[in-house]
This record gives structure tokens, C-alpha cells and sequence, in this order.
């Protein structure tokens, strides 16, 4: 069962409430459940017992983008909050269901609400800085040489590594924007592909109100220390920038 947060917008009260019980639905109508809850915890708890129930095989859980309802509503602390907390109701069902649950995943750009997720979620491992996923995101120097090669016929590959070969979470092997690449193959053209299709308007606002000194991050490091303390109302534009690529 997947829940995505990426084509949503929660920049108003009560969006992120509704957008989630139109996805329980989707996954209603997809299933064949019936005769779901309409409250959001008890409907969750009800579907994931269900497709327990219907398949004998317990429910993968997917979220996608789970931080995407507090970065919209930035500009608006009250509902950035509200959309923090929100789905909190909803991991402690998975929590409580774990008889039926085989393990949930969750991604985002973020590292918002971690003491919040650590409440209602067991066992949590944050897998963002650890080595062994450091090419989880993005294709390697052997992935392209094994799947792309024959697509990269008269492109300059020192000029690709270039534009889009920057990305680094171990500090050693890098990774190139899986998104910049197929978009480059595909028009053969090199550009921001990656700014163009997905601005941050949220983190160009940030950075601007900040005042931030650019001359700072020039070789600055990335401690554990910065990217652990993001929360709503307290928002270093550093790490914001370090955890958005």
C-alpha cells in the first residue's frame, strides 16, 4: 500500500485530512474493501487488517514525500504544525497493527518530526547518512556504463559528471540525479533539468528572508548536529539546502 504526498498541495487547513482519506479510498476501490471507517485512523486500521485478512500476506506500507505537508505550509506555521502532527494518528495504527504490517518506508527530503515519527512508529532506522545506501538515490559511474552506455553516444561525459555528478551522502562515492540524466538523454541537451521540473520555492523563500552570507558555505561541512535539528520554527537555511541536494 502506497501513500504519496508529492502531487498534493497542503498550504490550507484541512488538505493534508482530506488528500488522505481520498487515497485510503483509492486503495479501497483498487482492493475491493468495503464497508471502511470514515475516521482516518480507524479506516487504515480496518484496511490494513483487510488486505491482511484477504491476501494471507502481510501489508508492505509505503509513504512518499512525507515531508512535503510541512514544507508547503512554511509560510504558515500553524498549519506546517498541524501537518506535522497529523499523520502521527496514523503511524501509531501501523504501530498498534504491526500483526499485519511487514515494515512501512518512508521517504522525503527532510529530516522533520523524527522524535514525532519515533512516537508512533516502532523500531525506526533512519537509513538518510548511512553508507550502505549512499547510491540508493541517484545512478553510479558503473550503473551507466552498464544500462546506459549505448544512450550516451556523443555526449561528453567529463561535461555530464559536470552538471549533474554531485550528489555524495558517505563522502566518497558520488551519484548522479537519476532525474537529470534521463531528461538529458532524452532531449540531448544539457541544462538545470533538475531545478526546472521541481523548484523549491519554500527553500528560495527561506534563504532569502534569512539573509543568509553565501560566502559561508563554501566548503562548509554538514555535521550530524545541523541536519538533525529541523523542526517548524526552527530552520537552519544550511541544512534545509543540504538535505534538498
Amino acid at each position: 500500500m502506497r501513500l504519496s504526498f508529492g502531487r498534493g498541495k497542503y498550504a490550507e487547513p484541512g488538505q493534508l485530512s482530506f488528500d488522505l482519506m481520498a487515497q485510503l479510498d483509492s486503495v479501497d476501490r483498487r482492493t475491493g474493501v468495503q464497508s471502511r471507517p470514515a475516521a482516518g485512523p480507524q479506516s487504515l486500521a480496518h484496511l490494513l487488517e483487510t488486505l491482511h485478512g484477504n491476501t494471507g500476506q502481510r501489508v508492505v506500507t509505503l509513504v512518499d514525500e512525507y515531508d512535503k505537508p510541512v514544507l508547503d505550509a512554511l509560510g504558515a506555521p500553524d498549519i506546517a504544525r498541524a501537518n506535522r502532527d497529523h499523520p502521527r494518528r496514523l503511524y501509531s495504527v501501523i504501530k498498534v497493527c504491526d500483526a499485519h504490517v511487514r515494515f512501512c518506508f518512508l521517504t522525503g527530503v527532510s529530516r522533520f518530526s523524527k522524535a514525532i515519527l519515533s512516537s508512533g512508529l516502532n523500531s525506526l532506522q533512519d537509513i538518510s547518512l548511512n553508507p550502505g545506501y549512499s547510491s540508493i538515490c541517484g545512478y553510479t559511474e558503473r550503473d551507466l556504463d552498464a544500462v546506459f552506455a549505448p544512450e550516451l553516444a556523443g555526449l561528453d561525459r567529463q561535461r555530464i559528471r559536470d552538471w549533474y555528478d554531485g550528489c555524495s551522502w558517505g563522502g566518497e562515492e558520488r551519484v548522479y540525479n537519476p532525474s537529470d540524466v534521463l531528461l538529458l538523454l532524452a532531449d540531448r541537451e544539457f541544462k538545470p533539468w533538475w531545478y526546472e521540473t521541481g523548484s523549491l520555492t519554500f527553500l528560495i523563500d527561506l534563504i532569502a528572508d534569512s539573509g543568509l552570507a553565501w560566502h559561508r558555505l563554501d566548503g562548509m561541512p554538514a555535521s550530524e548536529g545541523l541536519i538533525s535539528t529541523l523542526d517548524v520554527g526552527n530552520i537552519a537555511p544550511e541544512a534545509l539546502m543540504f538535505q534538498a541536494g
